[in-house]
């Protein structure tokens, strides 16, 4: 029980030291004028102050509470390495017996988990709510066994008490990882993107010059380099392909350092082709000849080579070529020395006049065979005896011609296998599309490739192929231009040639068998697009090294998706019978493997603030001691908690120590007291 005076004042204090003046000036009167009851006068007043003061005795029966220390278990990924986690358990095991051993003191043993996604160690956090739960006056310290890599520092609480680290790892400890300088989203196909890579060493490393370096492309076998240790590389990068490259930088594991998983770094480039390339060759001048030239000129990133004839070797009329208004084309330095700086021909309605010699087209093919792309807009010509077809450029066409052409109109379908293929998968998903006809179809047999659109009598209308490691295209109709002049509400013209030449382009989104993968966050959505009428389960490898098969379920004609959690950040690879890829999670090197030697510098600043200490676990545990608050909490080989001497009050009661009617009687005596001995003087 606990007892104490309290003062409630009947009136405002201020008028209360009024009173209390008169009552030292009526004193101070009495004295001077000499009168024998002057103090008894006094004795009145200051009773009278007194009883105006209102004093009450107040006793409370407090009840003792028990300090709180608060154990925190760091459980985070880097505490996996080496012996930690064997340290750690044994270390919050022994400072728990030694807390719980302490008289009038409760242990709170709180275990900071892996971080979800890469947000690392949440120490803080943790600590922010165990101190949201306890009544922060009974806090008497706080124990942190971690290695020190806390990644929420800026969440920090203010600490009622002590705060000590007792820090896992060991003084030889030495870790190496590989840091990405910079790394662009994007970069240009044929152009080289330099990126800059450092291998750092940390802890007690020893003396190395240089490490080794594998460079990966796209899952391909790696390449290995000799760079040195701690200095900046510039590495130049050229893109193979357009669509996502997946660059993997690894640095082989070295004997003795802590962990390998901060020795790579998966970096995803997307490759844009600078400008795509391209030779319209136009024969007779027909209404789609001015569509195509708009099409192409439209696209900023189309430089268009237009190769038009004009004047036919029938046609001369002996006319001094000097007298011409045109100029001499130079289809020698277009079709034989440069024709390899194009990226697409196009054959607009194109028949042999006698312009372009057998040699020149003969080129053509094998500009194809060798990764060239042509494609043709046939129309009456491809059915004539001027054909391209009957010219060295039927080895690579896909389709011979009948000699008919059908001047009918008939709405473009797309067949069955071209609801699958990429370049006219999801055009229309209707039975009967709203797209306007065109009049004129050639009648073709194809030869070779798929027939993905079809005209008249479900004929073949568009023919892709393969030819050698290029592509070819035949169009069997020249109206396609009425769906660009919007007839009968025209048709997707421009994006069945963005598909086509993309397609030829061999952007990889657009390839009929193909395997990619699209990540959001830890999830990935696998998708496989396939002509074939089914696929296998994808076996999914992870960074472990631990293979999962996933079953693909069929989301539309020819593609296959499935959704899958990845259980690690890190490089992915994904196979389906000859087809593989590879995806990144996340950094290779997660947050908590970025630095991984055990530290006390990131926890001092806090740690000072309340005079705790940092400890090495290796160097033994330290002994509790209780400090008085504000004195230093840390010593040689032991650590401090300040007694908080917390209470709960159960019960008060209040009892006045002048009541009115005594106040009033003493009073009024002193002052008849008073009274009385003037008088007989």
């Amino acid at each position: 029980m606990t007892r104490e005076i309290l003062l409630d004042p009947l009136l405002p204090l201020s008028l209360i030291w009024i009173i209390g003046a008169m009552v030292v000036l009526v004193t101070g009167l009495a004295v001077w004028r000499g009168l024998s009851g002057w103090w008894l006068r006094g004795l009145a007043g200051a009773f009278v102050l007194g009883a105006l003061l209102n004093p009450s005795l107040q006793s409370e029966e407090r009840r003792a509470l028990s300090d709180i220390v608060i154990l925190l278990e760091d459980r985070s990924a880097s505490q996996g390495l080496a012996d930690r986690a064997a340290a750690t358990d044994a270390a919050t095991t022994e400072m728990a017996a030694r807390i719980e051993a302490r008289p009038n003191t409760e242990l709170r043993r709180i275990v900071i988990p892996d971080g979800e996604g890469d947000t690392g160690t949440r120490a803080m956090t943790a600590l922010a709510e165990a101190f949201a739960e306890e009544p922060l006056a009974r806090i008497a310290g706080v124990l942190l066994v971690s290695d020190g890599r806390i990644h929420d520092m800026e969440l920090a609480p203010d600490l009622p008490a002590p705060m000590h680290l007792l820090a896992t790892g060991r003084a030889d400890d030495w870790d190496r990882r590989l840091v990405v300088g910079n790394a662009p989203a994007f970069a240009i196909l044929g152009e080289p993107v330099t990126l800059t890579l450092r291998v750092e060493d940390m802890g007690a490393a020893p003396e190395a010059a240089t490490a080794p370096l594998e460079i990966s492309i796209d899952g391909a076998p790696p390449q290995s380099f000799e760079v040195p240790v701690g200095e900046p590389v510039d590495v130049p990068v050229t893109l193979p392909h357009g669509g996502r490259n997946v660059l993997h930088f690894r640095v082989p594991a070295a004997a003795g350092e802590l962990t390998d998983r901060n020795n790579e770094a998966v970096i995803q480039i997307n490759g844009v082709r600078d400008r795509l390339r391209v030779l319209l060759v136009s024969g007779e001048p027909h209404p789609g000849e001015r569509t195509w030239r708009n099409l192409l000129k439209s696209d900023s990133s189309v430089d268009l080579v237009h190769f038009t004839i004009l004047r036919p070797p029938e046609k001369q009329d002996g006319v001094p070529v000097d007298e011409l208004s045109l100029i001499a084309f130079p289809t020698r330095e277009l079709f034989l020395e440069k024709i390899d700086d194009f990226d697409l021909i196009i054959f607009d309605r194109y028949k042999r006049r006698g312009i372009l010699p057998s040699i020149y087209l003969d080129n053509v093919s094998n500009y194809v065979e060798e990764g060239g792309a042509v494609l043709v807009a046939a129309g009456p010509d491809y059915a004539s005896a001027d054909s391209l077809y009957r010219s060295p450029l039927d080895r690579v066409l896909p389709a011979a011609p009948t000699a008919r052409v059908l001047e009918e109109g008939f709405k473009p379908r797309i067949t069955d296998l071209g609801q699958k293929h990429p370049v006219t998968e999801g055009l229309s998903s209707e039975e009967d599309p709203e797209w306007g006809r065109w009049m004129r179809h050639i009648d073709v047999t194809p030869d070779s490739g798929n027939v993905v659109m079809s005209g008249v009598d479900d004929r073949p209308l568009l023919v892709l192929d393969r030819v050698g490691e290029g592509r070819v295209a035949l169009l069997a109709s020249d109206h396609a231009w009425l769906w660009n002049r919007g007839f009968e509400g025209g048709g997707p013209q421009l994006e069945l040639l963005r598909r086509l030449s993309h397609w030829m382009m061999k952007e990889p989104e657009l390839e009929e068998e193909a395997l990619w993968a699209e990540a959001t966050g830890q999830q990935m959505r696998i998708i496989r697009r396939s002509l074939e009428g089914e696929v296998g389960d994808v076996t999914v490898t992870t960074p472990s090294g631990e293979e999962v098969a996933v079953t693909l379920e069929e989301v539309s004609p020819g593609r296959y998706e499935a959704l899958y959690d990845g259980p690690q950040i890190g490089l992915y690879r994904l196979e389906e019978g000859d087809k593989d890829a590879v995806i990144g999670l996340g950094p290779a090197a997660p947050r908590e493997f970025e630095q991984t030697i055990a530290t006390g510098e990131i926890l001092a600043p806090a740690i000072e603030r309340t005079r705790g200490g940092i400890r090495s676990i290796e160097e033994g545990l330290p002994t509790l001691r209780d400090v008085r608050p504000g004195r230093p909490a840390a010593g040689r080989g032991w650590l401090g908690l300040t007694p908080r001497g917390a209470y709960v009050t159960e019960d008060v009661t209040q009892a006045a120590l002048l009541p009115p009617w005594l106040v009033l009687l003493i009073a009024s005596g002193l002052i008849i007291g008073a009274w009385l001995r003037e008088g007989r003087s």
